[in-house]
């Protein structure tokens, strides 16, 4: 039973990794065509297409509002089934395998928060302390697929644990800090809809249809709650069953997470993030100087995810060994910990989403983005170039090994 399950979450993070891997291809074009459009004289005709009126009775959204509120409610529903796969079956079931990507994964939120925090401390735009905490999952695990076998697994888990970890906080981030005054009759309806799936998943109803279901009556209450619609996405997923449901003695299909997952992953990774980006990533370089990168706003997300984020990494990671709180993954070295502490500054879509919420409508969300680009972007070099020169240090030390 062990080895079965073994096997399947072996399968399963495989899946993932590839999946995510080449979404982070596509990811980049999308954000290429997005710059470009920004940049070109098609933007206004962009920007009037995104504007286009989708209002449904009682709301007034339009179709970025559905791609932000909407589609990214599928991503976050995404992301809390891996949560929960991992808080349950994977690398964060056990003390012993979540501590070490937990502290790291704190590190990497605490830190690129101060940061940005020092630089607009007394500013209307110190709201913005949430932009540089997150990790870009597609992004980051992309960059380490280019470097292929030389790259231990080890270290492919431990950062996809930490993003993980880190999607978790900054979900909590949104939910606290970036929600509207709330109306308590919608989330009373949410909260009576969200127990009526801990009853459906503890009497064993297993049909997917059921939690989707009820998932949208619990975002459509979100959406009018004041709460971020994209919240009823996590929950959710958190509340999807993880046991496998048994077809004969010998046989099992996957189970409820597993197949959520399968079904919706590919449409994510290829579908709704690119989208995402390309509505969302696109900022005007016309007029972008030295001058402007050195304002608090972009200067402190840049620093908070190329700086930030690697110290608070590496440093939590290493103190929380130090204690004896945590170990590394086998055949990980510390300077690979710290390549892929660089990786972990990709912060990309989580930013660019957070950026949206923090500091929409003021003239500091295009320097937001721009920060934002280029910190995942000066994250990414260096942490390829770093774990790229890890590779080459291990191959001739194993050659030199061998020769004598």
């Amino acid at each position: 039973m062990r080895g079965g399950i073994r096997k399947r979450l072996r399968a399963s993070f495989t899946e993932f990794f590839e999946l995510e891997s080449a979404g982070g291809v596509v990811l980049i074009l999308a954000t290429a065509i997005a710059l470009v459009l920004a940049n070109s004289p098609w933007v206004d005709n962009f920007v009037a297409f995104l504007q286009t009126d989708l209002s449904l009775p009682g709301t007034h959204l339009n179709l970025l509002h559905w791609i932000n509120d909407g589609l990214m409610a599928i991503f976050f529903l995404v992301a809390g089934a891996e949560i929960k796969r991992e808080l349950v079956q994977g690398e964060l079931s056990t003390f012993k395998k979540a501590a070490m990507p937990i502290a790291a994964a704190i590190g990497g939120m605490i830190v690129p928060a101060l940061i940005y925090f020092a630089f607009n401390r007394g500013t209307p735009f110190v709201r913005g302390w949430g932009i540089p905490m997150a990790t870009d999952i597609a992004f980051s695990l992309g960059i380490l697929a280019l470097l292929g076998s030389r790259i231990p697994i080890g270290l492919k888990v431990f950062l996809t644990a930490l993003a993980i970890v880190d999607d978790l906080g900054a979900i909590l981030v949104i939910a606290v800090f970036y929600s509207s005054s709330l109306d308590w009759e919608w989330l009373g309806v949410a909260g009576i809809l969200l127990g009526g799936l801990v009853v459906a998943k503890r009497i064993g109803i297993k049909a997917l249809f059921v939690y989707l279901l009820t998932g949208v009556a619990v975002w459509w209450c979100f959406l009018n709650s004041g709460v971020h619609a994209t919240v009823a996405g996590v929950l959710v997923g958190l509340l999807i069953p993880v046991a496998s449901q048994k077809q004969d003695e010998s046989c099992s299909t996957k189970s409820p997470i597993d197949r959520l997952i399968h079904i919706l992953h590919p449409w994510v990774a290829f579908g709704i993030v690119p989208i995402f980006a390309l509505a969302n990533a696109g900022v005007a370089f016309h007029g972008t100087t030295v001058s402007t990168l050195q304002q608090s706003v972009p200067l402190g997300i840049l620093l908070g995810l190329f700086v930030g984020k690697p110290l608070g990494i590496f440093g939590f990671s290493w103190f929380a060994s130090k204690l004896n709180f945590g170990q590394l993954p086998d055949k990980v070295s510390w300077a690979q910990i710290a390549g892929m502490s660089f990786l972990a500054g990709i912060g990309f879509t989580m930013s660019l989403f957070i950026a949206e919420l923090a500091i929409s409508g003021s003239e500091a969300l295009p320097l937001a983005k721009i920060g934002i680009l280029l910190g995942s972007l000066v994250s990414a070099i260096v942490g390829f170039i770093w774990l790229k020169a890890c590779s080459r240090s291990d191959q001739q030390l194993k050659s030199n090994s061998v020769d004598n």
